[in-house]
């Protein structure tokens, strides 16, 4: 497997943007950013949760520290193909990842069972696997795939910005390896970006968002498919899982 960046510390901003806004940030970028080694691809992401969304649902309290685990891949792995096993979590608007790489059916026994693969950062392992232990009954829960358009800056890699199109979910066949397919998020046309910045916002980045009157949003993929969509399989007042 090809070297990654097993942690992560940085600021995330979004940015819901219609393609008018896109083209001038776009144009903007290229004194500043290149693509970086993903460029364009398709993100794959299974997002686990307990039977009733307490991780999702505690999120979207928008408490000072919250987390979230999920399993991604860049396109449609088989199972000796790669994933990258993901804890994210976000304190007072600090998101810190931690991630281990893996291939699919290393992930498949790793989350299901406990099984260790061989050869891996066992802190990161170990985080993960207090976190399921924690919330017990952790489960793939959604699927969301988007294309996705990443740049990184020339003189300052650890900036990247990236633009998410055709965002999708799904309940059903929640396997990575079963496709990318499944219903809009967001109406068709709308593309979120997000600006990962390693710390403040360069002055041209902030002079190219006014220019495009592109303003930050409070936005998650996961929080959305919920609340537009999950929200009603839940009772919360009864506790039980409706029909």
């Amino acid at each position: 497997m090809a070297e990654y960046q097993e942690v992560f510390k940085r600021v995330e901003k979004k940015y819901l943007l219609n393609e008018t806004q896109y083209q001038i940030i776009s144009e903007g970028l290229s004194s500043y950013m290149k693509p970086d080694e993903y460029s364009q691809n398709t993100i794959c992401s299974l997002y686990y949760d307990t039977p009733d969304y307490q991780l999702i649902r505690t999120s979207l309290e928008k408490p000072v520290y919250k987390e979230k685990l999920r399993v991604r891949s860049y396109g449609i792995p088989k199972d000796d193909g790669q994933v990258f096993v993901e804890l994210k979590k976000k304190f007072n608007g600090t998101v810190f990842k931690r991630r281990e790489a893996m291939t699919l059916a290393e992930a498949k026994a790793f989350l299901a069972g406990g099984q260790f693969p061989e050869g891996k950062n066992q802190q990161i392992l170990q985080e993960i696997s207090y976190f399921m232990q924690y919330y017990n009954d952790l489960q793939p829960r959604v699927l969301l795939a988007y294309e996705r358009e990443s740049l990184q800056g020339t003189e300052t890699p650890d900036l990247r910005l990236t633009f998410d199109r055709n965002i999708r979910w799904r309940q059903s066949a929640l396997d990575l390896g079963k496709g990318d397919w499944g219903s809009l998020l967001l109406p068709q046309g709308e593309i979120l970006m997000e600006l990962k910045l390693p710390g403040v916002m360069p002055l041209w980045m902030a002079d190219l968002l006014d220019k495009a009157e592109a303003y930050h949003t409070s936005f998650s993929k996961y929080g959305t498919c919920y609340s537009n969509h999950l929200i009603h399989q839940f009772d919360i007042t009864g506790g039980t899982i409706c029909a």
